[in-house]
């Protein structure tokens, strides 16, 4: 006896414009799907482009809290500084070396750098390593033998950016209150 075959059973009866319908139905969702994702794309980027711009005034609004009293916390700490400038600009276009400076406080001997972020995390403690680096280039390239210190200033500062930061022999600035407090790490403060 013969085996006998079965093939499966296929929808039949379609015909050439029902199946033709079908794919301009797909290619049309496809082409609202494509729009919604494009608005969706673009609503993402508006939202994150606010977030930005609140996160930078957040910012700003962090050095200038920080600003004013920074001189008088690190004179009670033996610290005199005549200049305190924000936003300190340097460039050497013929060494390419460009770096800003949240806040600077300098006498004839020696200047803090101060970076102020409303979260700081370890790669902007490194990135601010990398700007203490560029000064003593910069200074050593102009003449200026003063020695440059570094502090990090936070809104908001983890434990773990707290330490790693002082292990650097940075300054941590942190709000306490009404006003703030200034950390001075274990041993010396880096000197570059």
């Amino acid at each position: 006896m013969a085996e006998t075959q079965t093939l499966p059973d296929y929808p039949r009866g379609l015909t050439f414009e029902q199946v033709w319908a079908a794919l301009k139905e797909t290619d049309r969702l496809q082409k609202e799907n494509a729009l919604r994702q494009k608005e969706t794309d673009r609503q993402i980027k508006e939202i994150n482009k606010r977030f930005g711009d609140f996160s930078n005034r957040f910012g700003e609004i962090a050095e200038y809290m920080v600003a004013p009293g920074l001189q008088d916390k690190f004179r009670k700490m033996g610290h005199t500084f005549q200049k305190a400038s924000n936003h300190a600009k340097f460039h050497d276009y013929d060494k390419s070396i460009f770096f800003e400076v949240d806040i600077m406080l300098e006498n004839g001997d020696k200047a803090i750098l101060v970076e102020v972020k409303t979260k700081p995390s370890t790669e902007d403690v490194q990135d601010h390593i990398e700007r203490l680096e560029k000064m003593r280039k910069y200074a050593n390239l102009h003449g200026d033998k003063r020695s440059f210190l570094g502090a990090v200033a936070g809104v908001v500062m983890t434990k773990n950016v707290k330490d790693y930061a002082l292990k650097q022999g940075f300054y941590v600035i942190e709000p306490t209150g009404e006003t703030f407090n200034i950390t001075t790490p274990d041993g010396q403060p880096k000197e570059w």
